[in-house]
């Protein structure tokens, strides 16, 4: 996910605190990035506009809006734990709680969050609250993968244990995202939720794209395994399994099916 946005507790997936926080917000970015920049681009001009960069991770998304701002306007990035985030960037930094504080002082014309709601119980509260904070025909950008679709994962793998093998990681890291309270359709809810909090011209677009061994869409399994391995054991996903993914996931006779990001925006109406 992008970053995170609720309080750190024992059963929270990823934590910014961990080692290899910055290696997955190195791969998000780089998988997620160009479909996230031309959905932003989509909304016209920034110039001078004030845009809200929740979860904002490792920067990249708010770096990105503070170069189509301009030197009129304003970017602020937020994170629970903002360790990777940095003023000097040309964006504002808050630690910000999204579950229990209220959404920064506004209004404001774009609203953007990446792999942030699906992790939170409260999205369905949330999202109405982030609605109302943006200005008269201001857009709320919510990007999340559905992550529960089922579809096979493994487009090519080197052999069918190797395959069966991922299907069978993926089958664990759902029931472990599941009990810290991920919804993984969350996604293909979004647009509904943006027409029932008011939001007009609501549009989504649907990304996804292959993802061969050693590139950074395999490499997030790897940030995956080792945040929650002690998740992964417990649910019989064990330490020799963990090693042959380890090694499996950097082979180029791989090849995995990237989860569909669902990018849907929604406008307050203008007057």
């Amino acid at each position: 996910m992008t970053g995170s946005t609720r309080s750190p507790s024992p059963a929270y997936s990823f934590d910014n605190d961990d080692p290899e926080a910055a290696d997955r917000h190195g791969y998000l970015a780089t998988v997620a990035d160009p479909f996230t920049v031309a959905r932003l681009s989509g909304l016209g001009d920034l110039t001078g506009r004030r845009c809200l960069e929740l979860g904002a991770g490792g920067g990249s998304v708010a770096r990105w809006l503070v170069d189509r701002v301009g030197p009129t306007g304003h970017v602020l990035a937020t994170d629970l734990n903002p360790r990777y985030l940095r003023d000097g960037d040309g964006y504002s930094v808050l630690r910000h709680d999204l579950v229990t504080d209220p959404v920064p002082d506004g209004p404001w014309d774009v609203i953007h969050a990446r792999m942030v709601m699906l992790h939170l119980p409260e999205r369905d509260a949330i999202l109405p609250r982030l609605a109302a904070a943006l200005a008269p025909g201001g857009a709320l950008v919510l990007e999340d993968w559905a992550t529960g679709i089922g579809q096979a994962l493994v487009l090519s793998a080197p052999s069918g244990a190797d395959r069966e093998l991922v299907e069978t990681y993926h089958d664990h890291l759902m029931t472990l995202l599941r009990r810290n309270g991920n919804d993984p359709l969350w996604a293909t809810r979004i647009h509904a939720e943006m027409l029932r909090a008011g939001l007009r011209d609501v549009d989504t677009a649907v990304d996804a794209r292959s993802w061969p061994g050693g590139t950074a869409g395999a490499m997030i399994i790897r940030a995956n395994l080792a945040q929650l391995r002690a998740g992964f054991v417990g649910t019989g996903f064990g330490a020799h399994l963990i090693e042959r993914l380890w090694a499996l996931v950097a082979d180029p006779r791989l090849v995995i099916r990237g989860h569909l990001m669902f990018s849907t925006v929604g406008r307050r109406a203008a007057s």
